[in-house]
């Protein structure tokens, strides 16, 4: 597990990640970790967040906590939450990175799918944000990173409600940028390209889409969850503490 650079402000510090199971959010949580961090992580995937839960707890300063929690349904979110408040102490740094980008077509869309979809990939953020305010808000300051994706503005087709989801994380950013910045709250976007995750390439990474990236992107290299991750470390640590209601870009250049 690489460990790029080491920031002295983020040990001990109460981190929550929200979709921490697998993917981008395992990086995330395990780099969290390895900075000694106070880690608390929520994800629908039960049997994967024990797992790596019980993987990192050897060589962690404090054990990660794993709460298991579907965050499409508010209250079972503000209770996982309160949960990682009770038992790791104050929330500092709040990492909105849970979201699912299962393709739709248009025609499919049904009022119930995209209320679904917006629940996954929008609605928590924005609650989420709402429950960690307190306590950063009487700690004198912290860092909320809400995660969008290059792919609307790249005018990808395919699945409407995730793109608009992922569109509207950056209002919600800038907005709460402005409300909670008296409070030397920072709040950024942290905006990923095509990430080689194991979920990306079983569903949808074959030879086309490799050709693709590789023309695309500036850098013609796979964008891995660790690229993500390193950017992640910087917005929450002290190192970013006047950066505020911006969108940061790691895609090797796609967009």
């Amino acid at each position: 597990m690489p460990l790029l650079a080491q920031y002295p402000s983020l040990a001990d510090r109460v981190v929550l990640i929200t979709g921490g199971a697998t993917g981008i959010g395992e990086t995330l949580v395990e780099q969290f970790v390895a900075q000694g961090a106070r880690v608390g992580f929520v994800d629908i995937d039960a049997a994967h967040g024990e797992a790596l839960a019980q993987r990192l707890a050897p060589g962690a300063k404090t054990v990660p906590l794993f709460v298991h929690a579907d965050l499409t349904d508010t209250p079972e979110l503000q209770r996982a939450i309160e949960r990682v408040r009770a038992q790791l102490g104050p929330i500092a740094v709040l990492l909105n990175n849970a979201a699912n980008d299962q393709r739709h077509k248009v025609e499919d869309t049904t009022p119930q799918s995209w209320d679904a979809g917006i629940a996954v990939n929008l609605k928590h953020q924005f609650f989420a944000a709402q429950a960690v305010f307190t306590d950063m808000k009487a700690a004198g300051g912290g860092s909320i990173v809400n995660f969008g994706s290059i792919s609307w503005k790249l005018k990808q087709g395919g699945m409407p409600v995730y793109t608009t989801a992922k569109s509207a994380v950056q209002g919600l950013t800038r907005s709460l940028a402005r409300d909670f910045g008296p409070f030397n709250i920072r709040v950024n976007t942290l905006v990923p390209g095509w990430v080689m995750t194991e979920k990306q390439k079983r569903l949808w990474f074959d030879a086309q889409a490799e050709a693709e990236r590789s023309r695309t992107q500036c850098i013609d290299r796979e964008l891995m969850p660790i690229h993500i991750a390193s950017m992640a470390l910087f917005l929450a640590a002290d190192d970013s503490a006047m950066c505020t209601a911006q969108d940061f870009i790691v895609d090797g250049g796609w967009s």
